[in-house]
């Protein structure tokens, strides 16, 4: 076995961005941690011992803003790069999620001292100071389970708590218990999560969906944005901002007390996705934000790092030596910015539709990110008036119908008629038709005149036998065709129904729940993406790993969907239950 050594006083600089902080000079990875000593207080302190608890916590919070932990490849510099240059997983993420045994810069150092010694195994290295993630146990459904039972069953096999992790795990401690995707997906993600609560409030467990909110609440106060995921590898970058979604949906069960309560999370979010908004000159972008010549603001999708993305550092590294005359750092900016859309990836970020290499994520303003701000404007001027702030109330109610008119004009393709990015280098819209145009009718932003014409080229290109497809363009990315998504038919389903479109709207839900209960009842199990279109309906490809299953968002929306259009006189299980879902392929 490879013996470790007692190094002391070992350090390294990282060149790259600090997080959050966009470009900026070099931060120093060493990280001094004060021993806390333990407290013993009698009953009679209690008082000023939860008053001393409370404190601690707000200088943690406030500790975290400014230093937040590094991830692995940070931590582990040349050494994370070896191990997955080695490819000893198939998976990348695999390593990324390993946890040191020891402190990572003595395990470095070691590393450094023993790597030429004849005969070092590099892979018995690693197995000797990192714990790998663990093979979660194969979930089999009782025999004869019907769909509904299936997705109920799953709940607390999703369910994860890790209110206190290792001091050198990568993973984030949540204060509640919360509901991963599933499958390679062992954390937390900010988007999906919504749609999984959608199935979570569905099933009775508001308890869950509380803990949900309170967990997104407390990323938002520790770190002043919510990360991709509870990964310290995410926080460089957040994903399609549904928190007010989220505050909405605990609404419709507590009633408005849910926006008062949120109301400060509500607004760190919007400053998040805003920083920079004030000081960005005319026609350029800084951060999340972009001031267009005539000094609209629209939101792009950004990420702190310049460096291949932690958990698919190979994948990156590859990409970008298919581009040689670009950037590098500019490359790996932009396929962070991809997976912060949560689209990672699509022929939609890409100059070549055919070729991952030509992405330029930051070079748009996304039609579906900047409706979900005019949302979140919406509901913090809703929660301003509810708290009886009347004037940051009617601020907000401005930057939404601003909002709304920016999304309208830009965003708008009068010539194709329908809406889609904006290329805010170019100064022109980017016409590709793509399942985010429905966006803006899922938040009511669209005109009549604007939906219908929406709607009905969405029905004759993006309407499938299996459901909706994500873009018409094939090209082995799982963002595009054939592949289609649970949360982009709930969108379109509910933007359809917004504008008086039951019937299309209706297509596209039933199509799409028969696809997964036809593919349920082949193998047994949800997935993350399905195949939409073509003779071969059923689990999707494409991307960069393998079909997960679990899977927390199609959970969610499957479950949303059978009770949506389940007969009011019956129990729906499974969609067999449905006559109309029987005949609506044809």
């Amino acid at each position: 076995m490879w013996l470790r050594s007692k190094v002391v006083g070992w350090s390294m600089r990282y060149t790259g961005p600090h997080f959050g902080q966009g470009e900026t000079p070099m931060m120093n990875t060493e990280v001094k941690t004060k021993k806390r000593p333990q407290r013993h207080a009698p009953i009679l302190l209690s008082l000023l011992l939860s008053a001393s608890v409370f404190n601690s916590w707000a200088a943690e919070e406030s500790r975290l803003l400014n230093n937040p932990p590094q991830p692995p490849d940070v931590r582990l510099g040349p050494l994370f790069n070896a191990v997955q240059q080695a490819k000893f997983y198939p998976d990348q993420k695999t390593f990324a999620d390993a946890v040191p045994k020891y402190d990572p810069s003595s395990i470095l150092a070691d590393w450094q001292m023993q790597k030429n010694q004849r005969g070092f195994d590099l892979k018995r290295f690693v197995a000797a100071n990192f714990t790998l993630p663990g093979d979660s146990d194969k979930y089999v459904p009782p025999a004869g389970q019907n769909l509904r039972d299936h997705i109920n069953g799953l709940w607390p096999v999703l369910t994860r708590t890790t209110n206190s992790v290792g001091k050198y795990d990568s993973l984030l401690p949540l204060p509640k218990p919360y509901v991963v995707p599933g499958g390679r997906f062992r954390e937390v993600y900010y988007w999906d999560s919504y749609f999984t609560m959608l199935g979570l409030a569905e099933s009775g467990h508001w308890d869950k969906v509380q803990d949900m909110v309170d967990n997104f609440a407390s990323l938002l106060d520790r770190y002043g944005h919510i990360p991709n995921g509870n990964r310290t590898y995410y926080l460089s970058r957040s994903q399609p901002p549904f928190f007010s979604l989220m505050v909405d949906l605990l609404a419709t069960h507590e009633g408005d007390k849910a926006y008062t309560r949120y109301l400060p999370q509500l607004q760190k979010e919007y400053d998040y996705w805003m920083a920079d908004s004030d000081s960005v000159a005319a026609g350029s972008a800084s951060k999340r934000v972009i001031k267009l010549a005539d000094g609209t603001l629209l939101n792009r999708y950004w990420d702190a790092r310049d460096v291949p993305r932690t958990e698919s550092w190979m994948d990156d590294i590859t990409t970008a030596s298919k581009a040689p005359q670009r950037n590098k750092a500019e490359m790996y900016r932009e396929l962070r910015a991809g997976a912060a859309s949560g689209w990672d990836f699509s022929s939609r970020w890409f100059t070549d539709a055919h070729n991952l290499a030509t992405i330029r994520s930051t070079q748009l303003a996304p039609v579906d990110l900047n409706s979900l701000m005019f949302h979140l404007e919406k509901t913090l001027s809703t929660a301003y008036r509810l708290n009886k702030q009347d004037d940051r109330a009617k601020a907000f109610a401005d930057r939404a119908e601003k909002r709304q008119a920016a999304v309208n004009r830009y965003l708008w393709d009068s010539k194709q008629g329908w809406y889609a990015d904006y290329d805010w280098k170019k100064r022109q819209i980017h016409p590709q038709l793509t399942a985010a145009t429905l966006f803006p009718l899922y938040m009511q932003i669209a005109s009549d005149k604007q939906a219908d014409s929406t709607a009905s080229a969405v029905e004759k290109q993006l309407l499938k036998p299996g459901g909706l497809v994500t873009t018409t363009v094939n090209n082995g990315q799982q963002w595009d065709a054939p592949n289609g998504w649970a949360p982009l038919q709930w969108v379109a389903v509910e933007g359809l129904e917004h504008y008086k479109k039951p019937q299309l709207a209706q297509q596209v839900g039933l199509r799409f729940l028969r696809n997964v209960q036809l593919t349920y009842d082949k193998e047994h199990k949800l997935v993350e993406k399905y195949v939409v279109e073509g003779a071969n309906l059923g689990g999707g490809g494409g991307g960069e790993y393998p079909l997960q299953d679990g899977f927390g968002w199609t959970n969610g929306v499957t479950l949303k969907l059978l009770d949506k259009y389940c007969p009011k006189e019956k129990t729906c299980n499974s969609a067999h239950d449905i006559p109309e879902a029987q005949s609506s392929a044809q």
